[in-house]
């Protein structure tokens, strides 16, 4: 019974960039997010053949906690009149749409108080049974990636069409690390998209190789300390000048796995919860041809 899990918020991004504004409702109101993110949830639906889906939401997008740790987290993205995420002006307004659309459609909708979508599907990933399909652009995710366990990334950063399923031989011959390290490789590379420098001075290459000598980072702040062999004296300078972010580290990137979800029937319901109100939308919104599609994947009439 393969589950879905769907970050949501990197789905609606790149159906809002994918499909051109141009969409509008009879009443001249932008749909382009919405008609893109639901054609997308459709084909992967055909492509994957899940029996159970999730759409994973941030609870808080910069949770307290991680910027108690490092204040400067993802405050790249915030925006400075309102203190929130800076968003697209033509997609904020669609954002409740698509929701409204899902949780009609009865599939489950998660998000947990301080915490983001990452970590409601860390979570997920770690507690149900594979397969696991994750759904995202981001490649923060590639930490979940589980041969074991069957839970891969279904990255799509290349487009639905071109995406690419992760999993650790992929990572491993992408990154030329261990696959099962990428966090570890994250952690010390940085991603300036969070707003998250790494181990300064150290780059991608310098992470790969740090990352095929050493399981994890309390590993590498040890070699650092110790003047380990498998660390080049250019790097054990470089991580003891920057020890303090090497100690947070972790805790910062890695997801949290332990997060208290609400008790939610993941299972694609038979028929939609609230039929009508779907054909309603597809009415008011012009949704045509997009909802028509998602009633034939999940074999609805």
């Amino acid at each position: 019974m393969t589950l879905l899990l769907i970050d949501s918020a990197s789905l609606w991004y790149r159906a809002y960039y994918g499909m051109p504004d141009t969409l509008v409702s009879p009443q001249g109101e932008p749909i382009n997010a919405v008609k893109g993110f639901i054609d997308m949830s459709a084909r992967l639906i055909n492509h994957y053949h899940p029996d159970r889906i999730a759409l994973c939401l941030d609870g808080d997008w910069r949770p307290s906690w991680r910027v108690d740790l490092y204040p400067e987290y993802k405050l790249n993205r915030v925006d400075t009149e309102d203190g929130g995420e800076e968003e697209p002006d033509l997609l904020s307004p669609q954002i409740p749409l698509i929701m409204d659309f899902f949780e009609a459609a009865g599939l489950p909708l998660i998000g947990v108080d301080d915490y983001e979508a990452d970590d409601v599907i860390a979570t997920m990933s770690t507690n149900e049974s594979g397969p696991i399909r994750i759904v995202t652009g981001d490649r923060d995710l590639f930490q979940l990636v589980d041969d074991g366990r069957n839970v891969s990334v279904v990255y799509l950063a290349k487009g639905i069409s071109n995406h690419d399923l992760v999993d650790l031989n992929w990572i491993a011959n992408k990154y030329s690390i261990p696959g099962d390290r990428y966090s570890l490789f994250a952690m010390i590379r940085g991603d300036a998209s969070d707003g998250l420098p790494g181990i300064k001075g150290i780059g991608e290459k310098g992470a790969a190789e740090i990352a095929r000598n050493f399981p994890d980072m309390n590993s590498v702040i040890t070699a650092a300390e110790s003047d380990h062999e498998l660390l080049s004296p250019n790097h054990r300078k470089k991580i003891l000048q920057d020890i303090e972010y090497a100690r947070i580290a972790e805790r910062l990137v890695k997801c949290a796995v332990d997060i208290r979800l609400p008790e939610i029937e993941l299972a694609i319901p038979k028929e939609p919860l609230n039929k009508n109100y779907l054909l309603e939308l597809k009415s008011d919104y012009g949704l045509g041809a997009s909802v028509d599609r998602f009633f034939s994947a999940l074999d609805w009439k």
